[in-house]
């Protein structure tokens, strides 16, 4: 199968780290909230926080150490 279809089961350090990476973005959010009016711009800007939250968690369960 090609890399990019691919899953990868996490192992401990490797959970510990996503939940380290989603933390992250919450805060980020979590600031933004307090900045930003809502609206279609920041509905777009929390989307896009989701989606480069996921991208780092791949980015991170792609390293051979964090997998089972």
């Amino acid at each position: 199968m090609n890399q990019e279809f691919t899953f990868h089961i996490l192992n401990e350090d490797g959970k510990a780290k996503a939940v380290m990476v989603a933390e992250i973005f919450d805060d980020c959010l979590e600031k933004l909230k307090i900045l930003c009016p809502e609206g279609r711009q920041f509905s777009i800007c929390k989307t896009k926080l989701e989606e480069a939250c996921f991208f780092a968690k791949k980015a991170m369960a792609s390293s051979a150490d964090n997998h089972q």
